[in-house]
């Protein structure tokens, strides 16, 4: 195993949605592209908006997408004591200091240096004073001075902050509670994670970031700043432009294959190839070939892909994921066709699991009603002697193969004179209730001949009632 160690790290305050199924997904590639380790870390230093529900959504989305963690998942609110212990250090060093300003002070200088054109920053009023107040305070990180804090991103290049642009970042506020930034470093150093890939919105905490490590004592990371995923509209993915959660793909019938798929396409590339397996990704991918643009997602693209995953799937396993969607429906599967067979004549065309099961309905009940749109372009008299003729020569067949049945019903129309629209369509809408549906033959033979006989002299009855 190499020394690379990565982490994904999502807060637990909603469900694991496909930005950060990236992220998580660009990490554990890189861990096993190169024979590194995958840590899982529940960021949930916000108590108030951590829930469990949060964390088993996170799991269960990881889990379902096959995104497996070497180590973990580990929390950060067991950390408390450790970082209280390091806020410590930096106090009895100086690079740290208590800050006494009220929030209503802090609010007066950000107006009065915005009124003057001054950057709204800390301006350093408790940074020298030596008294200890009896009074709330925050912990401040004393921030160096001068020069620039600069890093070589393994995705954007070299980014570099002025020094005199960071204020003394708070570290630890008024109830004793570590913050966001100072957590992650103390983390990222004590699970000796070499390489943090994340999202570009924490861009500007690098820096801060870099600072603290320095300050620490510790070795500083390399950074990979992914950019954002953006909506049809360009701005940022949000509920409004559709699913953004993972286990909600699932739930409209989506394969974890397929999503991973569209998700590594989302920014990197492996010349023009669109279509990877789990092994194929691991093999080619390099986060240096992620780009440096935000993304666009396209429900179309992930919809074709999820076609392909689903038209060259195993057809067992896809009756086994179409049973709940099935079930939503009030379907059962009990007491009807073989699920596997139905589904080898369904795959072909279904975009989803959700639509596959829509068209799946019809073999485990039979229509109450048909597409009156489509049988008014028949002549009654002609339904009426289609279904006679087929029911009498199905019920007196051998035929049970679907190219067996395709075969007689080509004899039927021979015999008829007749063209196979003229057949095909009204069985068709007799068997199924409409004319979105797989081959006769196919349907026939898993539905069973004496049930497709029922199932037209059925449909005799009703064009003839």
């Amino acid at each position: 195993m190499s020394a690379i160690r990565v982490r994904f790290a999502p807060s637990p305050t909603g469900y694991l949605h496909v930005g950060g199924a990236r992220t998580a997904l660009f990490n554990w590639l890189l861990a096993r592209k190169q024979g590194g380790t995958f840590i899982l870390r529940i960021e949930d230093t916000d108590v108030e908006r951590s829930t469990k529900e949060s964390v088993d959504a996170i799991l269960q989305g990881m889990e379902w997408l096959g995104l497996d963690w070497d180590e973990g998942p580990f929390y950060q609110s067991d950390n408390f004591p450790l970082y209280k212990e390091h806020v410590r250090k930096l106090l009895d060093a100086g690079k740290a200091y208590k800050c006494y300003c009220t929030a209503e002070e802090l609010e007066a200088r950000r107006d009065l240096a915005m009124k003057e054109g001054r950057k709204p920053k800390y301006d350093g009023t408790c940074r020298d004073r030596i008294d200890q107040l009896d009074a709330p305070f925050v912990v401040r990180f004393r921030a160096p001075q001068g020069g620039e804090v600069a890093f070589d991103d393994l995705i954007k290049g070299r980014i570099a902050f002025p020094a005199d642009e960071l204020d003394d970042l708070i570290i630890q506020r008024t109830d004793g509670t570590p913050t966001y930034n100072f957590c992650v470093v103390i983390d990222d150093a004590i699970m000796k994670i070499t390489t943090v890939i994340r999202g570009d919105d924490h861009v500007n905490n690098t820096p801060r970031q870099i600072q603290l490590y320095q300050a620490l004592g510790f070795p500083v990371p390399q950074f990979a700043h992914v950019p954002m995923i953006l909506g049809s509209d360009k701005a940022r993915l949000s509920k409004r432009h559709g699913a953004t959660s993972v286990i909600a793909y699932r739930d409209m019938g989506y394969l974890p294959e397929a999503l991973l798929n569209y998700l590594v396409r989302l920014g990197w590339s492996h010349g023009d190839d669109e279509i990877f397996s789990r092994d194929e990704m691991i093999q080619k991918f390099d986060i240096g070939n992620v780009g440096r643009s935000a993304s666009v997602f396209n429900t179309e693209k992930l919809n074709w892909l999820n076609a392909h995953y689903i038209k060259s799937g195993d057809p067992e396993r896809l009756a086994d994921l179409l049973l709940p969607h099935l079930s939503s429906r009030g379907v059962s599967t009990l007491n009807g066709p073989d699920l596997v067979a139905a589904v080898k004549t369904l795959q072909e065309r279904a975009q989803t699991l959700e639509e596959m099961a829509e068209r799946a309905v019809f073999y485990y009940s039979a229509p109450a009603d048909y597409d009156q749109a489509a049988l008014a372009k028949f002549d009654k008299g002609h339904l009426a002697t289609v279904y006679s003729v087929v029911a009498d020569r199905l019920a007196a067949s051998a035929a049970a193969s679907a190219a067996e049945l395709d075969a007689l019903f080509k004899e039927i129309c021979t015999d008829n004179g007749w063209k196979m629209p003229q057949v095909g369509q009204p069985t068709r809408i007799a068997l199924s209730g409409g004319t979105q549906a797989p081959g006769i033959g196919e349907i026939v033979q898993v539905l069973g001949v004496e049930e497709a006989v029922r199932r037209i002299r059925t449909a005799h009855a009703f064009v003839t009632a």
